[in-house]
Order: C-alpha cells, then structure tokens, then sequence
C-alpha cells in the first residue's frame, strides 16, 4: 500500500485529501499544515508520494520541495495550487516536482495523478 504524506495550511483541505485517498485504499500516513513540518514529517515518516501545497506561513511548497528533493531526489512530490499561480507551478517543477493538481479539483483528479506513482 502506498503511503501519503498530505501537506495543506487548511485543515479542511487537508481532510478533503485525506479522506479522498483513505477511500480509495491510499495509506495516509501524515498531515503538514506548512513547509518546515512536511520536511521533518518526509525524513521520519518516508512516504512514497506527497501532495504539497505551494502556498503556507514559514515555509512554502516551492522551498519545502527543495530541501526534501536535497534529501530523497526520487521523492514523488505533487504541488496542489490555486488557479492563476502558474509561475509558483513552474518553479515547483523546476525545484522537483514531479506533477501538479489545480484547485478547486475533483476527487478523481487527486486519484488520478496519485496513480501514476504507484
């Protein structure tokens, strides 16, 4: 079973996530509400795949997907971005990671790009 580490500033967000990939039979094995806990979240817990979102307080995705590529340069990291942030998109990929996700999205969108790591 693949594990998950979710990473969103929005409880809410995170709990749309998480439940949407538990359903689906995704091993969710941490929740991030900003860049500095998915780093040290990443180095304990070891997932195999982590939705990131760009936009949090006192670290951002861009920069947290820096330091865990610095640490694990195969980590499956997919941003989770709000329209209109295509620059922050394109740096995210150019800092490592492997694929995006635009919010609002739809659940099947989540499983759909989940399943291209597993």
């Amino acid at each position: 079973m693949k594990r998950v580490l979710v990473v969103d500033d929005a409880m809410f967000m995170r709990r749309i996530i998480t439940d949407t990939l538990k359903k689906d039979n995704y091993n969710v094995v941490g929740e991030a509400s900003n860049g500095v806990q998915a780093v040290e979240l990443y180095k304990e817990l070891n997932p195999n795949i982590v939705l990131m979102d760009i936009t949090m307080p006192e670290m951002d995705g861009i920069e947290a997907v820096r330091n865990i590529i610095e640490y694990d340069k195969n980590a499956n990291i997919i941003m989770c971005t709000a329209m209109g942030q295509d620059s922050m998109v394109k740096e995210s990929v150019i800092a490592g990671a492997k694929d995006f996700i635009v919010k609002p999205f739809k659940t099947e969108d989540i499983l759909n790009k989940v399943s291209k790591f597993t």
